[in-house]
């Protein structure tokens, strides 16, 4: 390598130009995916712990859904919050086929079909006590159980026409399950992007309020999500989902977390995507409203952030806003 001052190396970064020329990592629309929350009824309800994010209903998901199109965005995350009547211990709504979640992936699919759409799997939403899972009378929420709740909510889900089934919830062999059950109906090209290396983390709070079951969390989720501390860990879950039939994997959350990021795509080379999750969206809004950071240059850095670490696309609630921002 030459030395200083026959190289400089400032000299590329003297102009527009030639820093957009000699730019090493380029975030577009396509790299990012809309997480939306769906509710019953026809009212929009904004969440005030994510200020700027809405519920939906249906139609208001459709519509959500053309502004996404419109935007180059090419995928639309889903997520309930099921009536509390339709909760309970069990999370038997999970798995009704003509629950709030089959009928807006329908609803899509008949307005905007070319609109991609990723399904939750888990139990959050429709049990009584706010777990993943099944849970015995200690609290442990049981894992091969649930596995099977899952395969069920995952067929009705690819039923209605979900693109992409998301399983959330870290139990053990649920991909391999998820993925003879897609295999065997004769769903072979619905994707399982798995939640991977999904870890206990404290960032998760505004997103319990979205979908009404943060006041009904019993105990934590420390027993099946990752601890924070662990990055060999990450790993083995990565390795193991991909054994299982994963088409793809998912780090969650987001910026605290690059780093795992970064040696997932190294040591596997496969699609990785991370969530940049709701508390980091809360952080960012917090930050504008205080006055000390500019939205639309944060947004654009976290998020091009990710796309450095190694990451095919991002999961982002700001994914309409840098969409826009993108296009000019």
């Amino acid at each position: 390598m030459s030395h200083y001052p026959a190289l400089r190396m400032r000299r590329t970064r003297s102009a527009p130009w030639s820093r957009a020329l000699h730019r090493e990592t380029v975030l577009t629309p396509a790299n990012l995916i809309w997480p939306l929350f769906v509710t019953e009824g026809s009212a929009e309800e904004p969440i005030p712990t994510l200020p700027g994010v809405s519920r939906w209903s249906i139609a208001g998901i459709v519509e959500r859904a053309k502004e996404a199109r419109d935007l180059g965005i090419p995928c639309l995350a889903l997520f309930p919050n099921t009536p509390p009547e339709l909760r309970s211990e069990d999370g038997a709504e999970a798995y009704n086929p003509d629950n709030l979640m089959c009928r807006t992936i329908r609803a899509l699919k008949d307005a905007v079909p070319e609109i991609g759409v990723l399904t939750d799997v888990a139990l959050d939403p429709y049990t009584s006590h706010g777990h993943d899972g099944l849970i015995d009378d200690k609290g442990y929420v049981l894992n091969d159980a649930t596995s099977e709740v899952l395969v069920r909510q995952a067929m009705v889900q690819a039923e209605a026409g979900a693109d992409i089934v998301a399983p959330s919830d870290m139990m053990d062999g649920r991909v391999a399950a998820i993925r003879d059950a897609l295999e065997s109906a004769g769903h072979s090209n619905v994707q399982i992007m798995a939640y991977a290396a999904k870890y206990a983390s404290a960032f998760y709070g505004p997103f319990r309020d979205a979908v009404g079951s943060r006041g009904l969390l019993t105990g934590d989720k420390k027993t099946y999500q990752m601890d924070f501390a662990n990055r060999e860990e990450a790993l083995r879950e990565v390795e193991l989902d991909l054994a299982e039939g994963a088409d793809s994997v998912m780090v969650k959350p987001g910026l605290p977390y690059l780093d795992i990021i970064r040696e997932v795509k190294d040591a596997f080379a496969v699609p990785v995507f991370a969530y940049q999750v709701s508390g980091e969206y809360a952080m960012i809004e917090a930050g504008v409203a205080a006055g000390v950071a500019d939205r639309d240059a944060l947004v654009i850095e976290t998020l091009t952030a990710f796309r450095r670490a190694g990451c095919a696309g991002v999961l982002t609630y700001h994914a309409a806003h840098a969409a826009r921002l993108l296009a000019r």
